[in-house]
């Protein structure tokens, strides 16, 4: 069955071999989605070589607004596409315009370290049952917040599923420690019987 993996924050917690995990779960028809901050904050956690890897197995890329090395990365990703360059020049005697066309980054890292709230860059992967002819986008998403605000005004709050007081709190915490004095005290009397496992201390 088709189904998602989500890890928002990815980088606060630590999967190993989650490079694998990425391939073995898009063949087996499960999307994985992982939110970070900065392409530098999982370089960070998961060390260079394993970020450099889980980058480059993704397809699909969704940037807002990030600065530095990842900017910069992620426009070298984009590409590059011809674009049209004209130069002016004036001197005492006439005017001369010059026209060219030149191979320059679609998104610069300019540009993406000055994104606005609600702009996006990035890519999209296709297959050959399902053809993309424009992969890279620079979009932004309009919000209606009119109807977001009345939405969010019928919002209810969840209802607590029991109240807790200190009582209740003390109760527990009391049950706990004698749960584990009971397991202490039954794996003295295991190993007090038992002289294979007299080499074994346990300290209350």
């Amino acid at each position: 069955m088709k189904s998602s993996l989500i890890f928002d924050e990815f980088p606060t917690i630590y999967l190993n071999n989650m490079d694998s995990l990425i391939v073995t779960a898009r063949s087996n028809k499960v999307a994985t989605c992982l939110g970070i901050q900065n392409f530098s904050q999982l370089g960070k956690d998961y060390g260079r070589e394993q970020a450099d890897v889980i980058m480059n197995i993704t397809g699909n890329i969704i940037s807002g607004q990030v600065t530095g090395g990842t900017s910069k990365q992620l426009s070298e990703r984009i590409g590059k596409i011809m674009q049209d360059r004209e130069s002016l020049s004036i001197n005492s005697g006439d005017t001369s315009i010059s026209r060219s066309k030149q191979l320059e980054a679609a998104v610069p890292p300019s540009k993406i370290a000055t994104l606005s709230s609600g702009e996006f860059v990035g890519m999209v992967a296709d297959d050959p049952d399902c053809k993309i002819e424009l992969k890279t986008f620079h979009s932004e998403i309009i919000n209606d917040h009119q109807a977001l605000q009345k939405e969010e005004e019928k919002y209810m709050e969840i209802p607590p599923v029991r109240k807790l007081d200190h009582s209740i709190v003390r109760r527990n915490y009391l049950q706990i420690k004698q749960d584990i004095l009971d397991i202490v005290n039954s794996e003295m009397k295991r190993l007090l019987n038992d002289p294979s496992q007299s080499h074994l201390v346990i300290k209350k």
